[in-house]
């Protein structure tokens, strides 16, 4: 098996401190920022940051869904790391500084892949289709944090 990654990133023109509050708020805002691609949104512990157990399912493709049930922890300031028990999926957001009333924001997403020709075509289409999807997601936390 090999690991399949996929990041993205994006500057948004709001403090970082205002943009991590956003992403670390899976109670209110976070439920705002998710495209078409995730349903059964749930928190089901916590809410807000470390110690949050949160639910959803992913629609990748129109076949693939992922049931995903994340333990979010915070190593470090700016930090959310959400580890899926469900896979060997771990997502990683960290937030920094990027001038003056900005923020650059990096999402990567690592899991364990398939072997064989399946996970030949999963190493080569999921990073792009999983970017597309944090693409929009980061589309949305520009428009909700841009205000």
């Amino acid at each position: 098996m090999a690991q399949v990654e996929a990041t993205t990133e994006r500057v948004i023109a709001a403090d970082a401190e205002k943009v991590f509050d956003a992403l670390a708020d899976y109670s209110g805002t976070r439920p705002k920022l998710l495209p078409e691609h995730f349903s059964e949104y749930e928190v089901r512990e916590g809410g807000d940051g470390e110690g949050t157990l949160v639910h959803w399912k992913l629609q990748a493709t129109s076949k693939r869904v992922r049931d995903c049930l994340l333990v979010v922890s915070r190593p470090t300031d700016g930090e959310l790391v959400e580890k899926d028990r469900n896979s060997s999926m771990v997502t990683t957001w960290r937030v920094t500084p990027a001038g003056e009333g900005r923020s650059r924001v990096v999402v990567s997403s690592v899991w364990n892949g398939a072997g064989g020709v399946g996970g030949f075509f999963e190493r080569t289409f999921a990073p792009k289709g999983l970017g597309r999807i944090y693409d929009a997601l980061l589309e949305n936390l520009a428009t909700e944090t841009e205000k």
